[in-house]
């Protein structure tokens, strides 16, 4: 497996397949759609693709906030190609990106389902639990080392 992780933007063909991996395993099994969302920050934020032979398996998205503190976003990774370190590519990813950019501290709202995945890579939780699309998620943050 070659994956390749590349910064995109909405005016790229890549977005296509990552509008439609969102809209796949963030938003259909929810019964929301992205067509009812106001997708404006699209065109401002860095928006990461892991690619496969030519397929994006994999994307998170990179919300600049305010000072040195960027939010990540829906992070997804295609069935089939979970649990092959494409979750973990694109996280590191982000953070050198973030880096790159004068970024020291990620927040992220994780589902409780991915906690244990952002804490395997060294986020730490910073609220209780809350609903957000429907489902629990908990905030989770990093400080950045140069």
């Amino acid at each position: 497996m070659s994956t390749t992780v590349k910064e995109i933007f909405i005016t790229d063909p890549e977005y296509g397949q990552v509008y439609e991996l969102r809209e796949e395993l963030l938003r259909k099994p929810l019964g929301l759609s992205l067509e009812n969302e106001d997708l404006s920050a699209d065109r401002t934020d860095h928006i990461l693709a892991a690619i496969n032979d030519g397929k994006v398996t994999g994307c998170v998205m990179m919300q600049p906030r305010e000072g040195s503190t960027i939010k990540l976003r829906q992070m997804a990774v295609a069935t089939g190609w979970q649990n092959k370190g494409i979750g973990r590519l694109l996280v590191n990813a982000a953070e050198d990106l973030a880096r790159s950019k004068n970024y020291t501290h990620i927040i992220l709202h994780a589902r409780d389902i991915a906690e244990g995945f952002y804490k395997k890579l060294g986020y730490k939780t910073t609220s209780d639990t809350f609903t957000e699309v429907g489902i629990p998620h908990v905030v989770m943050e990093k400080i950045l080392n140069p």
